[in-house]
Formats: structure tokens, C-alpha cells, sequence
């Protein structure tokens, strides 16, 4: 049978206990750090802070959708190009309305000058 004596069982049975309660104790000791640290954070600038998830959020899931787009789109052999030539085809478009005359060209860089002015200051 068992060499251990009741009163050594009690014994052992004390030592996890009292690990038990040191562990209880640190336990304790830390929840009440994080209460206190929670305490102490200004909760009315979360509202920031969700926007700004909010918008990072959006971006990445506007990323993933576009790429899917484009992957799709790439996935049939003739549609790139067609695309790349209606771009093409559009840039000559206006460049030959907008930038034809120096009257024109004068125009344009009068509207980019004070988009300048602006957004850059």
C-alpha cells in the first residue's frame, strides 16, 4: 500500500493550497493593475480612434475588392488590352482639346495653378 501517512497527505494537501492562494493573490493584484490603467484612459477620444480603425477598415477591404476586380478582369486574354487602348485613346482625346492651342495649354495651367494654391498653400 502507500508508505504516506495520512498526516503527510493533509500536509501536501496544505502546500497546494497555499499555492493556490498565492496564485489567487497575484491574480488579484494584477486584475486590480488593469482596472486601475483602465481607470485612468480617457475614454471620450475613442471615438478617434474607431474612426481611424474605421477608415483603415474601409481601405484594406476597397483594396481587396479592387484587386479582385482586376484579377478578374485580367483573366480574360483581350480585355487588358482593349482597356489599355481606351485609356490611350482617352488621354489623346484630351490632350488634342486641352492642349492643341497655347490659349488651351494656358488654361490648363492656370487651373493647376490654383489647384496649387489650394491644397498646398
Amino acid at each position: 500500500m502507500s508508505d504516506n501517512t495520512p498526516e503527510s497527505n493533509q500536509d501536501s494537501g496544505s502546500d497546494t493550497n497555499s499555492e493556490n492562494k498565492s496564485f489567487s493573490e497575484k491574480y488579484s493584484d494584477v486584475m486590480g493593475k488593469i482596472n486601475e490603467t483602465i481607470g485612468t484612459i480617457d475614454w471620450t477620444q475613442m471615438g478617434k480612434y474607431g474612426k481611424a480603425a474605421g477608415i483603415i477598415a474601409v481601405v484594406v477591404i476597397a483594396q481587396i475588392i479592387i484587386k479582385v476586380v482586376i484579377d478578374t478582369i485580367n483573366f480574360f486574354p483581350i480585355l487588358p488590352g482593349l482597356l489599355e487602348l481606351l485609356g490611350v485613346v482617352v488621354v489623346g482625346q484630351w490632350s488634342w482639346q486641352n492642349l492643341r492651342t497655347s490659349e488651351n495649354r494656358e488654361e490648363v495651367l492656370e487651373k493647376v495653378q490654383n489647384l496649387k494654391k489650394t491644397y498646398l498653400g
